[in-house]
C-alpha cells in the first residue's frame, strides 16, 4: 500500500464520526477523578483586618474543606498569612523569617500519587523563590521533589506529576534537604503540599511564594482499610 493511501486512511479515521470522541475519551479516562479542592478562607478576626489578623494561628481556621487538615513545618510557622489576590484567597510566605512547608492531610484517605495523578494549583513566586512539591509517606518520611516552580511574579495555573521527579528527604524541623530517596512508595501518601526553602523577603518587590486554589486528582485509599 502506497504512502499516499496510508495518509488518506489515517485522515479518514481521524475525521470519522465518533472516532475523535473515542480517542479523547481514552486519554481523559486515564486520569484519576478530583479527590479534593481547597480555596482557603480568612481566619476569624475582629476589628480592622491587618497582617497580624491574617496570620494562621489555628491551622483549621484557614481551610475551607472540612475533610482536610492543614499541617505546617519549619522553625517558624507563625508568620504564614492568608492573603487575597485576584479575588482569591491564598497562602503567602513573605513575612516568614525561615523556610516554610505546608501540607494537606485528607482525614479519611491516603492518596495514591502513581500513574497519572496530578496536583493542579495556582501559584505565584517572586525574586528567585521557587516552590517544591512535598509528600509525607505513610511511614512519616517527609520528602521534597526536584520540580522547582517559578512564575516570575505572575499568578499561573500549573500541574505537578509525581513519577518523573527525584525525591529528597526533608527535615521537618530545619527544612533542609538531605539524602536522595530512591523509588519512594507513592501508593499510600499521608500528606501532600509544598515547601519554600528560602526565608521570606517581606512585602513589595521581595522574595515570597503564594499558593492559591489547589486541586488533587488521585486515587484514594481509605485509612480504615489499611492494616498496620
Amino acid at each position: 500500500m502506497s504512502r499516499t493511501i496510508w495518509i488518506r486512511l489515517a485522515m479518514f479515521l481521524v475525521f470519522l464520526p465518533g472516532t475523535q470522541n473515542c480517542i479523547f475519551a481514552q486519554e481523559a479516562g486515564g486520569r484519576p477523578p478530583l479527590l479534593f479542592r481547597e480555596e482557603w478562607k480568612q481566619p476569624p478576626y475582629t476589628g480592622e483586618l491587618d497582617d497580624v489578623k491574617r496570620r494562621i494561628v489555628l491551622t483549621q481556621d484557614a481551610v475551607s474543606n472540612p475533610n482536610l487538615e492543614l499541617k505546617l513545618y519549619g522553625p517558624d510557622t507563625k508568620d504564614l498569612l492568608v492573603a487575597v489576590h485576584e479575588g482569591r484567597h491564598d497562602l503567602w510566605t513573605g513575612l516568614e523569617t525561615t523556610p516554610i512547608c505546608a501540607t494537606f492531610r485528607d482525614k479519611n484517605n491516603y492518596v495514591d500519587l502513581t500513574g497519572r495523578a496530578r496536583l493542579r494549583w495556582i501559584t505565584r513566586t517572586g525574586s528567585l523563590h521557587v516552590l517544591h512539591p512535598v509528600v509525607k509517606l505513610a511511614d512519616g518520611t517527609l520528602l521534597a521533589g526536584s520540580l522547582a516552580i517559578s512564575t516570575d511574579g505572575d499568578f499561573l495555573e500549573n500541574e505537578v506529576s509525581f513519577n518523573n521527579q527525584h525525591w529528597f528527604k526533608l527535615d521537618p524541623e530545619k527544612l533542609v534537604t538531605t539524602v536522595d530517596v530512591k523509588n519512594p512508595d507513592l501508593t499510600r501518601v499521608d500528606e501532600i503540599g509544598f515547601v519554600d526553602l528560602m526565608p521570606g523577603g517581606g512585602k513589595g518587590v521581595a522574595g515570597w511564594v503564594n499558593v492559591s486554589v489547589v486541586e488533587l486528582y488521585a486515587k484514594p485509599t481509605p485509612r480504615g482499610s489499611v492494616s498496620h
